[in-house]
């Protein structure tokens, strides 16, 4: 893992060099709101060619237009196509259509998450967070893994959340069967977007293609949807909610979504990171993630268990 170079890209938690990504390829899970929309938006007035990931065909859509609108860009350089992380089949859908369609992949945002979600399943039979925020994008990274060192130099970003300080790894019962908690497991599927990240970063060493984690700060999208739900803390909802009303702000620090998708937008463009892998990143800056998700035999573990439940070889 790299050293960070100064930084010569930031202006606080702001991107603002001008780094250019013509003929560079860029995929975006989740891009039709929040943080991913802002993140597409930049990378397409870069010049990239942007594919938005995403679920909900008529919302992508409208999302799509709003990323032509605000980039200034033309209509064929932001492409649509669907995926489902909740469901295996459409991720190898996904996968094997971009394959097919697409010559190179420079850029890979895994952006797409769910939080504090009510205790359910994903297509597949998994918890929902656990199985989104980190087999979905298993499963998805690795589908494209040969596209994108074919097209090194490549950078992966993998959105975590400071909530990982908070999670554990819970390999006797990932699926959260035996006690439900919205926020242990959400926690948990956060300290596995690392723990990944850490692993893939050390597999890839030599081949030009980096792999960082990144925490966007609290930020004020559709994510807190679920925040009112009845299962999960207590304590930590009656704190967010508390944050919304005046005179409290000073508790929590809230983002807009531009802002909050500067730091994703820096691990993908900055051009002192070409090197830079392996690493966590909050406001623009190496940050420190937790013992926890330093721990190289729970990653080595975390990869194995995520191979055999997305049967990935098979």
């Amino acid at each position: 893992m790299s050293d960070v170079p100064k930084q010569i890209s930031v202006n606080g938690s702001w991107v603002q060099c001008d780094e250019k990504l013509k003929d560079k390829t860029a995929i975006i899970t989740g891009a039709n709101t929040g943080i991913g929309f802002w993140t597409a938006v930049d990378l397409a007035r870069r010049g990239a060619k942007v594919i938005l990931a995403c679920r909900n065909v008529e919302k992508a859509q409208e999302a799509r237009a709003q990323v032509v609108k605000e980039a200034k860009c033309l209509e064929e350089k932001v492409g649509l196509k669907i995926l489902d992380l909740a469901s295996f089949a459409s991720i190898r859908k996904f996968a094997e259509d971009i394959i097919a369609t697409e010559d190179k992949l420079n850029i890979l945002v895994n952006n797409a998450r769910v939080m504090l979600c009510p205790e359910g399943k994903t297509e597949d039979g998994f918890e929902t967070q656990f199985g989104v925020n980190h087999l979905g994008h298993f499963l998805l990274t690795n589908l494209l893994l040969d596209l994108i060192k074919k097209s090194a130099p490549s950078r992966i970003v993998v959105l975590s959340s400071i909530a990982h300080k908070y999670g554990k790894m819970n390999f006797d019962d990932l699926n959260s069967s035996k006690k439900y908690d919205s926020w242990a497991a959400y926690g948990q599927s956060k300290l596995a977007n690392i723990l990944f990240s850490r692993y893939l970063a050390k597999q890839l060493a030599g081949t030009r293609v980096t792999v960082n984690s990144v925490h966007p700060g609290s930020v004020k999208t559709e994510l807190q949807r679920h925040i009112h739900a009845p299962t999960g803390s207590y304590l930590f909802k009656f704190v967010v909610n508390l944050t919304q009303l005046p005179g409290f702000s000073w508790l929590m620090k809230w983002k807009t979504a531009e802002h909050g998708a500067q730091t994703s937008i820096y691990c993908a463009v900055a051009p002192e990171l070409a090197d830079v892998s392996g690493r966590y990143f909050s406001d623009c800056k190496v940050d420190n993630e937790t013992t926890a998700a330093q721990n190289d035999a729970d990653a080595e573990k975390l990869w194995n268990v995520s191979i055999e439940l997305t049967k990935l070889n098979a």
